[in-house]
């Protein structure tokens, strides 16, 4: 797999046939070793590892509903009690981060409504904090320490 702009993590990885896997420390399982998922993977272990984010507090492929339609967020990390804290959307290296892809994490937000947001392909990450009364949004040079959130 490609190496991505975040610290490395023993990834545990399998072959199932023609297919890798690798360990999510989430799902307890393994799944399906796609670029997106890479690029997952290791922002879990980042937002565990480097940042303070409590395993436990963290949640994948979660359920939403927008417009009517069933999505699902790639991370969501909640606060100590439960709220959303941390929305994270995650696309593969070959995917450029652009206006439209920030459109669809901001749109997501709508129905989410995390203070915090992260987008990122492995190689570049933009973080933001988002509020929401007062409808601005305030670019951060890196994703928070869990306790500063």
């Amino acid at each position: 797999m490609q190496e991505l702009n975040l610290p490395p993590f023993e990834a545990k990885v399998t072959q199932s046939g023609e297919k890798l896997l690798i360990w999510d420390v989430l799902r307890r399982r393994h799944v399906v070793l796609t670029p997106e998922e890479w690029v997952r993977q290791h922002l879990v272990h980042y937002l565990i590892n480097h940042r303070g984010y409590p395993k436990g507090l963290l949640s994948l492929e979660r359920g939403h509903q927008y417009n009517q339609r069933q999505k699902r967020t790639d991370l969501l990390a909640l606060d100590a009690n439960g709220q959303p804290l941390l929305l994270v959307e995650c696309k593969r290296p070959t995917v450029p981060i652009t206006p439209t892809v920030a459109h669809q994490i901001a749109t997501y937000n709508l129905t989410i409504g995390a203070p915090l947001l992260l987008l990122s392909n492995g190689l570049e990450h933009y973080c933001w904090r988002v509020d929401t009364v007062n409808r601005t949004n305030e670019r951060l040079n890196e994703v928070p320490v869990y306790l500063s959130c």
